[in-house]
């Protein structure tokens, strides 16, 4: 038996830990001291939901019903000739009032003298007038922010990002416009929306 014949290796260099290397005991630490901050960091208020919520059905909604009204709804319903009032009853099985804010009041304003009927229909005396506090007179924003201070109101529009930012808000009805009816979504005693 001969003897194993070894060849030299030239340039071979110890392999050396990188800095940042999680096997060093300095980065064990740290990472121990980050754990520690994100445990003291934790979330302690929780956002209290209101308590007519059964899951995401609303139970504080019941008859009489008050209907928000949008800009876009009233033009809809009267593009589908629909008498708003009576069909949101057939809708609901129930009496309902709708309800109109200043923001789309002054939305109806604005868009001047080919939506007069809009208009009118709106200064109706059973629509119910709710003073806002909004600044401005984006009607989006105020129906969505009445929508989250009281859950006590169903939303009738036919504006799809709007019915987007709704149905983010948990336990409110959006009321919609399909078919040359009155559709509604999100509530489960809805005998009278077309399935």
């Amino acid at each position: 038996m001969g003897k194993a014949k070894k060849t030299r290796r030239f340039a071979v260099a110890k392999r050396v830990l990188a800095k940042s290397d999680a096997r060093l005991k300095r980065n064990q630490e740290k990472q121990a001291k980050q754990a520690a901050e994100r445990e003291g960091k934790k979330v302690t208020r929780v956002r209290q939901v209101p308590t007519g919520m059964f899951f995401s059905f609303n139970e504080s909604l019941g008859p009489p019903y008050h209907v928000l009204v949008d800009t876009n709804f009233i033009n809809f319903a009267i593009k589908n000739k629909l008498d708003i009032y009576a069909s949101m009853m057939d809708c609901l099985l129930a009496k309902a009032t709708p309800c109109i804010t200043d923001c789309v009041m002054g939305e109806l304003e604005k868009l001047g003298s080919k939506y007069r009927i809009a208009l009118r229909m709106a200064k109706d005396p059973r629509f119910k007038r709710i003073t806002c506090m909004c600044r401005g007179t984006y009607a989006d924003d105020c129906l969505v922010q009445m929508v989250q201070q009281h859950r006590c109101y169903i939303v009738a529009t036919c504006d799809k990002e709007l019915k987007q930012r709704i149905r983010k808000v948990p336990g409110v009805p959006i009321m919609y416009i399909s078919n040359r009816r009155f559709t509604i979504e999100r509530m489960p005693e809805a005998f009278g929306a077309p399935r």
